[in-house]
């Protein structure tokens, strides 16, 4: 399932080659991929062509495109619209720039046909295309709301910067580790008000989004703690480290397009990120624990159950904690 270096990944791609553009037409190929957006397919279409792509935004594993109105239909022309495009991946999304003359791919499910760059009638048109194998994922069109961090100070703005905006649909999601408003003192109070095991706490996107399995288990392995170990077990500087870890392992991931173990993940132009091998914890059962070797040990890396999916651990590095039963 794509994580956060891949979905930013993919909305750095969306913003080189789509921001700034106008969606021309949408074609709906399979309606179940817009099964989110309650008023049907019509009148996702119809809200929006003749919109222009003005910002492409992400938070955890969602990704949105704020739209501009271009004169059409009774708004003046630059005005932000008070509604955006959500974009989930889901399980297996692809979200592809393409022109006319590719294939269209076997999973091929919505076709946003986006003006030529130069927006000369003369140029070549660009199509962003949504493939989805498992249909988990899907566009759907949301009403924005302000959603401003504490610690941002507007200092009397008017209007609310649009990066402070965010589909009513995405605003209970927490935000990220990598984002500049990444509030530590707000998870650390969560942390001490649950008996959670440290790792069902990243994986609760409402708390802290964008960290999925893979690199749980990345950071937990470099901060050297259990995946079940109760959060509010943790003392601050374990906190801090672990946090620290979390932020490197997805800074890494990003500066390599992600992780790709199949096809199905891929970027917009259709390539796959390689953070794959880089991983420490992550997939390597049976094999010895790198930081074990590089200080005189051997210890092999063991995969252990959890919620109906895997955790990966050194059981030297991350011992298991006195009186925990393992889950």
């Amino acid at each position: 399932m794509p994580e956060l270096p891949e979905v930013e990944t993919v909305r750095e791609g969306v913003q080189t080659h789509a921001a700034g553009r106008v969606i021309e037409r949408v074609r709906i190929l399979d309606a179940r991929s817009t099964r989110r957006h309650v008023p049907g397919t019509a009148d996702f279409a119809a809200r929006l062509e003749g919109t222009r792509i003005h910002g492409v935004y992400r938070r955890g594993k969602y990704m949105w495109l704020t739209l501009a109105a271009t004169g059409r239909g009774g708004c003046a022309s630059g005005e932000l619209l008070p509604y955006a495009l959500v974009i989930h991946l889901g399980m297996s999304g692809q979200l592809l720039v393409k022109t006319p003359d590719f294939a269209p791919e076997k999973h091929l499910k919505i076709v946003l046909e986006l003006e030529p760059a130069d927006g000369e009638s003369t140029g070549q048109t660009t199509e962003l295309r949504f493939v989805d194998q498992r249909i988990f994922g899907g566009m759907f069109l949301s009403d924005v709301v302000s959603d401003i961090p504490v610690s941002a100070s507007l200092s009397g703005a008017e209007e609310i910067p649009e990066e402070f905006l965010v589909p009513q649909a995405v605003q209970h999601i927490g935000r990220d580790p990598v984002d500049p408003y990444f509030d530590l003192s707000l998870i650390r109070a969560k942390m001490l008000r649950t008996a959670s095991g440290i790792k069902r706490l990243l994986l609760d996107q409402s708390v802290v989004s964008g960290i999925g399995n893979i690199y749980a288990d990345e950071a937990l392995w470099r901060a050297r703690i259990h995946y079940a170990k109760p959060s509010r077990t943790l003392s601050a500087a374990q906190t801090r480290e672990l946090f620290a870890a979390v932020q490197q392992v997805l800074t890494e991931a990003l500066r390599v397009g992600g992780t790709s173990f199949d096809a199905l993940y891929v970027n917009v132009n259709g390539q796959s990120g390689y953070f794959d091998r880089s991983l420490n914890a992550y997939g390597r059962a049976g094999e010895p624990c790198r930081r074990c070797l590089d200080e005189g040990r051997t210890s092999i890396i063991v995969r252990e159950p959890f919620m109906n999916r895997s955790s990966y651990r050194c059981p030297h590095c991350q011992r298991t904690p006195r009186g925990l039963d393992r889950t």
